[in-house]
């Protein structure tokens, strides 16, 4: 029996690489899966590239109350049901020290990766079916600090705190939340980053975030993807709370 049989699936975040990849696992594995995000022509096209009569889309702004209840009645007007949220919407900011970050920049973040991310957990909760599975994305930068970039860290830390109020809250319910947190994925968000660590010298910056990764190398999406399906799957029935940490070796040192 295939892993998410009979499962529905939402995944904030959709149309990115993260959020496409575990699309094709989970329908891989038998799910039904509604993809979100802020655009609906990256909707349309992640739906197509899919190619599966399972999965539709809502497009939504995550930080607003409503669009995030819709996409909700969405899911369960097209499945029937939810069992699975990947709360995995997310933006980088820009790359400035404290004394020189925007304020506006640092609003919008937080808005999208700790507001949305609280959001997405009030409203999925509320028409989850007992026994279902929560995985946020958070970051190696939701367990370690790194400078320039203080309002990604301060959100991706704030994601912690949400799933760790979640897990207990939803526990009696056998709803586990749990977090991921990968290192440097190779994708988007690490092209901008890199530009913005070193502008003009974007791959020289890649080659020394790499130097710092004992495994050499940033991750793939799919490695990450994998990550959350086994977190949505049954396979992780006695695993809740907890801080999933996915960075090549990152983090111990």
């Amino acid at each position: 029996m295939k892993r998410l049989e009979n499962k529905v699936a939402i995944i904030t975040g959709g149309a990115g690489s993260i959020g496409k990849v575990t699309a094709r696992l989970f329908l891989d594995e038998g799910a039904k899966v509604m993809l979100v995000d802020l655009k609906e022509d990256a909707l349309q096209q992640a739906v197509e590239e899919l190619g599966s009569e399972n999965v539709q889309y809502s497009a939504a702004d995550v930080s607003s109350s409503e669009d995030v209840q819709r996409y909700v009645e969405a899911t369960v007007n097209a499945f029937g049901k939810i069992d699975v949220f990947f709360n995995n919407a997310g933006i980088e900011g820009v790359v400035k020290p404290i004394t020189e970050y925007p304020e506006e920049m640092f609003d919008k973040v937080i808005a999208v990766n700790v507001k949305g991310a609280w959001l997405g957990a009030k409203y999925v909760l509320a028409q989850m079916n007992d026994g279902g599975s929560i995985i946020n994305t958070s970051s190696v930068a939701g367990i370690n600090g790194s400078p320039n970039v203080s309002a990604y860290i301060t959100s991706k830390h704030a994601v912690v705190g949400i799933m760790r109020a979640v897990a207990v809250e939803a526990a009696p319910r056998k709803i586990r939340v749990n977090s991921v947190h990968p290192s440097p994925v190779d994708n988007r968000m690490m092209r901008s980053l890199e530009e913005g660590f070193a502008p003009g010298q974007a791959e020289a910056a890649k080659k020394e975030l790499e130097k710092t990764i004992p495994l050499g190398r940033y991750a793939d999406p799919e490695e990450i993807a994998k990550l959350v399906l086994f977190l949505a799957s049954d396979d992780s029935q006695f695993i809740t709370g907890t801080t999933q940490i996915i960075d090549g070796g990152l983090s111990v040192q």
